[in-house]
């Protein structure tokens, strides 16, 4: 009973909790995912342009209509695979 009483007295973990996630954060903040980085730069291009005007111009006239079943999935999926398409040409030049 004694030695279980010095170890409560002896270190506080609440203390040691506290500065692990600290430390954790300030590594996660230097990190940058270059898959962002790189969808952000395909967006961009002409191709997804194109179909993230769409895909726009789709939700602008679903969300104008109180009632109404259509959805701009298509319009999603092809944003979505165009931009993907970009992606995978240049994700990995840029992964060590």
């Amino acid at each position: 009973m004694v030695f279980e009483r010095k170890m409560l007295t002896h270190g506080n973990p609440e203390e040691e909790e506290e500065e692990a996630p600290a430390e954790e954060e300030e590594e996660e903040e230097d990190m940058v995912d270059p898959l962002e980085a790189i969808r952000a730069k395909c967006e961009e291009t002409e191709h997804c342009v194109h179909y993230k005007e769409r895909l726009e111009v789709c939700e602008a006239r679903v969300s104008s209509r109180s009632n109404t079943l259509e959805e701009c999935t298509e319009e999603l999926f092809d944003f979505l695979h165009a931009r993907d398409h970009c992606v995978a040409k240049n994700l990995f030049h840029n992964v060590k």
